[in-house]
């Protein structure tokens, strides 16, 4: 998994105008918790953050809040309906040596038979989340389907990878090659 280091500074809590004085310094509201921590509030600058949420990949982030120093995983972000700019995160303390569980994009490699033969490719999904200790998650998970058919379809359920465990249920459609008109017209002629 890829790194990134993050500056916190220490916030007060309670009050929506203390939140809303935050947020005016381009700086936002952020709290980090689990793995032993205790629950600490503080704020990230938004420039800072982007390096993360306009990632597609998973981070470890370090982040030094005043002197103190945490490993975490992004847990959750929220952002502005309008604006999209980002109003609050959750970061989630990890061991660096203990399972975490993050979502890791999908990669397909490979021209599907399927496809060659006039299918249409379905990737309805993007990410797929994985468990492991945080060295030995990839930053893409790798999907060969060059053998993959009209009609055939890979569910989170087939997969394998070294060392990581895929946590997303197992019914879950990762990519699927669907038949078309194309297709239909080219099985009918062979038929007659």
């Amino acid at each position: 998994m890829k790194q990134l280091d993050l500056t916190g500074k220490l916030r007060k809590t309670g009050k929506k105008a203390d939140v809303n004085s935050v947020r005016r310094e381009e700086r936002v509201p952020s709290v980090i918790y689990g793995a032993g921590v205790e629950n600490t509030s503080f704020s990230v600058d938004e420039k800072e953050l982007k390096a993360l949420t306009h990632s597609a990949y998973p981070h470890i982030v370090n982040l030094d809040i005043e002197g103190k120093k945490f490993t975490a995983v992004m847990q959750d972000i929220q952002y502005h309906p309008v604006t999209d700019r980002p109003l609050h995160v959750d970061f989630l303390a990890v061991d660096i040596n203990k399972p975490v569980t993050v979502e890791v994009p999908i990669k397909f490699t490979g021209n599907s038979e399927g496809v060659r033969a006039g299918g249409k490719l379905n990737t309805p999904c993007r990410k797929l989340k994985v468990s492991g200790v945080a060295a030995d998650i990839p930053e893409d998970l790798v999907i060969d389907i060059t053998t993959l058919g009209v009609g055939k379809q890979i569910n989170a359920g087939d997969l394998k990878f070294d060392n990581i465990q895929i946590v997303s249920p197992k019914s879950t459609l990762v990519v699927a090659v669907r038949s078309t008109r194309n297709v239909a017209a080219a099985t009918e002629e062979a038929a007659q």
